[in-house]
């Protein structure tokens, strides 16, 4: 059995040093956005992470992805939970007005129901 202690591990790089307030170690280029796909959203897309430009509608992201990734809107998205920044989205009402946009710099996780047993 390996035992790591905390104290043995040490940030190599300051480039993945954790953003405050978001769950990803590195940064989105100039002008886009971060999406963090888990469980069946990464198998689904064969990635774990892509960034999309920005400014983009959230409402809009489920089209968006479904346009890359044929299929994935019935599949996989329809049944996820979305965060931004690492607060929880409903899309259904967030598609009037005043609705939410994402900007640069943002991070998207989509989330597939977790089940236990």
């Amino acid at each position: 059995m390996l035992l790591i202690s905390s104290e043995s591990l040490e940030l190599t790089s300051p480039s993945l040093a954790p953003t405050p307030g978001t769950m990803f170690s590195t940064r989105p280029p100039p002008g886009h956005f971060t999406v963090l796909y888990f469980a069946s959203a990464s198998s689904y897309a064969r990635k774990t992470s892509e960034t999309f430009e920005a400014p983009l509608p959230a409402a809009k992201l489920f089209d968006v992805l479904e346009k890359k990734y044929p299929g994935m809107k019935e599949k996989v998205l329809s049944s996820c939970a979305l965060t931004v920044n690492l607060d929880y989205i409903d899309l259904e009402e967030d598609s009037g007005e005043g609705q939410l946009v994402l900007q640069p710099g943002d991070e998207v996780a989509v989330i597939p129901p977790v089940s236990s047993g």
